[in-house]
Order: structure tokens, then sequence, then C-alpha cells
């Protein structure tokens, strides 16, 4: 039976360019696609740009341009930033394409048949740049005696004809799905945050607006354009087929993994199950949030001027680097610092000096001492064992880490094995057995190959194509790099390319001091 996972993140809301938080978003859901189709699984990974709203409306119009133009030109940026990336998407959906105004128009007419929607009149509190509605109880009274949504954006009272959900009916069955799958949202801190506000009582939730026009039509009512966060959420399953349930792709739902930011965490784990659950639709199976990334200590911002373009980052220190600093440097679902400092230090201390420096120091020996071939493996004594135990654990150990989605902990996992190679191959040092015990250095650097490739092969969704050249390096054939092939040894004897570096040093260029 074939293994299937689906991981989507959210798609990026277009009114303004990609920055390195969304590029954050999509490299931890890439390692996590691709990891599960180097594991054997079939995978839909979905991806892509959230382009309607009273925020869009209003950005198009400050740029001088018709809406749809707008979106046209941000969208392709977003496009842009993934493949820079290295994103392996198998879709990248817009909201203002046909198949997704179909879909929303269907799973509305569905919602209102069977009686969960109703037009009233929504009046209350409304933040523009959240895009959301926000109750009473939930302001903040900022500093100078303003009253602001929680997130600082401010709000405005929106009195209007509205369609609404009847989201409070699904209050008490919401609680019991999260009570019956406990890991249904994670981090555990915006799983208590999701439950706390439910329990707290769930009011109706208006999910149209006539103010602005920008938006999907409300079928057989044309005043009415459907709320931002409606039309967001139902990409899901616009890129499946829906509503066509006999579309192939369908088998791809419910989703495994809907990878968001925590400030959405409330739309995908309140909202989105609630609409499900009136259409009678399958939940998805885990939602789990990422934090923020600050600068050098500082909130993001374009007026501080401050916004780091992932692309940028990508052609100055290469793209593997960008990936492996950003899911290395912090716990995966916690906020993280961006420095230029920890990334240089990251690159040249474990990428060149650890992982490079030793596959450099392995292959080269090979190269001059085995005549290129790759060495039999002897006798094994006490400290190979340990070494290529640590080694063949790897998978099991980053598979179950990957599924928790602490990509951190993985990483440190494989650099156990990494550092604990370096210390392997200064005790055993093999350029001075050459003089003494030819056959033992040729044992020596078998199994420093071997380890290698386990730790080339498990890191591929995290530097597709850094370990893609060290495998090369190693012999290993593109076909034989999936994880099951680990079971198979490589053939002794098996002639090995010239050794290359794979992750040149970073120096700083010195800026002349100015006389």
């Amino acid at each position: 039976m074939t293994k299937r996972y689906t991981i989507t993140t959210p798609i990026y809301y277009v009114n303004g360019a990609p920055h390195i938080g969304h590029a954050y978003t999509s490299i931890a859901a890439d390692v996590m696609a691709r990891w599960k189709r180097l594991d054997g699984h079939e995978v839909f990974f979905l991806t892509g740009t959230d382009e309607h709203g009273q925020k869009v409306e209003q950005a198009a119009l400050a740029a001088g341009v018709a809406p749809q133009e707008f979106t046209d030109r941000v969208s392709a940026d977003f496009r842009d930033m993934a493949r820079a990336m290295n994103i392996s998407f198998d879709d990248f959906i817009r909201t203002t394409e046909p198949r997704h105004l179909d879909a929303c128009a269907a799973l509305w007419r569905r919602l209102q048949d069977a009686g969960h929607i109703y037009l009233g009149a929504y009046e209350g509190w409304y933040a523009t740049r959240d895009e959301s509605f926000y109750g009473e109880d939930e302001l903040v009274l900022r500093a100078d005696g303003v009253r602001v949504a929680p997130t600082g954006a401010p709000v405005e009272w929106v009195t209007e004809p509205s369609y609404f959900f009847r989201l409070s009916d699904w209050q008490d069955r919401l609680l019991a799905f999260y009570d019956a799958h406990p890991d249904f949202i994670g981090p555990q801190a915006r799983r208590n945050e999701v439950i706390s506000f439910v329990r707290q009582g769930l009011k109706d939730l208006s999910i149209s607006r006539t103010s602005f026009r920008w938006g999907v039509p409300v079928p057989n009512d044309p005043a009415h354009v459907m709320y931002v966060w409606w039309d967001a959420l139902v990409n899901y399953i616009t890129a499946l087929g829906y509503p066509d349930e006999s579309n192939p792709l369908w088998r791809f739902w419910p989703a495994d993994l809907h990878l968001v930011g925590k400030e959405i965490v409330r739309f995908h784990a309140v909202f989105w199950p609630a609409f499900l659950m009136a259409a009678e639709l399958p939940l998805p199976k885990r939602i789990y949030s990422h934090g923020w990334w600050t600068i050098d200590g500082e909130k993001m911002s374009k007026s501080i001027g401050n916004v780091v373009d992932p692309r940028a980052l990508a052609d100055e220190f290469g793209v593997d680097a960008v990936r492996y600093f950003l899911l290395r440097e912090v716990p995966f679902g916690g906020d993280g610092d961006f420095s230029r400092r920890a990334l240089i230090s990251r690159l040249n201390v474990e990428l060149a000096n650890d992982l490079g420096n030793l596959a450099q120091r392995t292959l080269s020996q090979i190269a001059r001492n085995c005549d290129g071939r790759l060495p039999h493996r002897g006798s094994v004594t006490d400290d190979d064992t340990v070494l290529l135990n640590q080694a063949e654990a790897l998978r099991r150990v980053v598979r179950v880490l990957i599924d928790r989605q602490a990509l951190h902990e993985a990483l440190e996992e494989v650099w156990k094995v990494v550092r604990a190679s370096n210390g392997y191959i200064d005790r055993q040092a093999p350029w001075a057995l050459k003089k003494t015990d030819m056959a033992r250095m040729g044992s020596v650097l078998r199994v420093l190959v071997d380890v290698l490739r386990q730790v080339g092969t498990v890191l591929q969704p995290f530097m597709p194509d850094s370990m893609g050249r060290l495998l090369d390096q190693l012999g290993v054939a593109p076909g034989e790099r999936m994880l099951l092939a680990l079971d198979a040894p490589l053939p002794a004897g098996l002639q090995l390319p010239a050794p290359q570096g794979i992750f040149p040093r970073h120096v700083e260029p010195v800026v002349p001091a100015v006389a």
C-alpha cells in the first residue's frame, strides 16, 4: 500500500514582497516534504499566494495599478523566492484562479444549503491589517490611550450587512475533537491558547463584506464578497480538486500537516476545522505553528529598513547554507533572531569545518593512498562499531524528530555523528596508519565513507544540492539515495571521483578605513 503525505505552507499574503519569514516557513515545509519522499512516501506539497481582501485592494491602489495586475506581480515574486530557495512544491496555488473561485462557491453553497450560513448584520471591531474581527474584550489599550488589536493593528468600528457562519454551534464539538486528538495542534503552547480561546465561548463568524469589492463573490448575492479567511483556507482543498472528490488528487486529503505562523493558528485550528465539520469533510491531521524572526534583536520593518530578502542571502552565502542556518539556529516552534555573524559562524564552523573538512580529509586520503578506490572494510574494532551504529541509527532518530517537527533537534542528532566522526579520524589517524598498517588505514577510511554516506543521505532534505555533491563524491549513484538504499553497502573497489570542497569558508570583506 502506497504511503501518502500531504503538507502545506500557509498561502502568503501579497500586500508586500517576500522576506526571510516567508522563506523560513517554505524551507521547513520543503525539508519535511523531501524527507517523506526520501522515506518512500507519495507526497503532495502545496504552497501559493493569498490575493484577495481589503489590504490588497488598498496596496494596489497605493501602487497605482489594478488589483489583478498588482497580485500578478507580487505572486510571481513569491514564486521566484520559492524557486530561489529550492522549494520542491507540487502545486503553487493562487486564490485568484478560476478553480479556487469555483471551490469557494461550492463550499459556501454546501454549508448554506445545510443551514450553517445565514444573512445578518455585522457590528464590531475590525482590523484591516490583520483581516480579522475582534471582540471588545480582546482589544488592547495602547500607551497613548488608543485601543488596538492584540497584534497592535489599528481597529475600526464596522457596521454592514454580512453573512454569518454558525461558529457557535461547533464549540463543544471542537473541544471534543481537541481532546480526542491531542497532537492536532502543536506546539503545546499554541494548543493551550486555542483551547482557552474556544472555551471562552465562540460567536458566529462574519464571513462576508460589502465595503470593498476585491474578493470572491458570494453565490447569488454579488453585493457581498467572501471574508478573506474563508477564501484563503479553502485553498487547501481547491488544490486537490474540490468539489470534485473523484479527482485523483483528492486521495491526498486530509492534509497530514498544515504548517503556519503562530499569528494565524486560530484561523487554522478553530475556523477551518469548523468549516470542514459543517461540510462533513475530513479534518487535517495536524496544525503546527513556528515562531517569528527578528533581525539583530529588532522586529522586521520596512521603515527601519531591516527586512531581509532571502534571495540576497542565498546569492551571498549559498542556498543550502541559508536553509541550514534557519533550521539550525533556533528550536523550531520558537522565535529566532537573525544576524550575519551567526550565519557566518554556522557556515564556517559547522558546515565548512565540521562536515566539509571531514569529507575532504577522508576523500583526499582515499585519492592519495587507495588509488581513488573505495577501500574494503576489514576487521571491525569497538571504536568502529560505536561510530557505525550511531550513524546507522540516524534515519530512525531523524524520522521520529521530523514527524514531531523538531527540525533543529534532527540536525543536532546528525551533528553528534559528525562530531563523533571527527573525533574518530583524529584517534585513528589514518595518515599515520599508512606507514604501519595499510589494511587498517583502508578500513578506517571505509568506516568514514560509510558514515558520511549515512550523514549525506539524511541531510539531503535540508541541503539538497550540497549533499548531492557529497554523495557524488562518495560514489553513491543518483538512484541509490533513498533511505532504504542505505541497507545495501557500496561495493569495495568502486572508483571515486576526485574530491572537491563542498562548503567554502566565508570571509567578510575588509572595509577600508576612512582617512
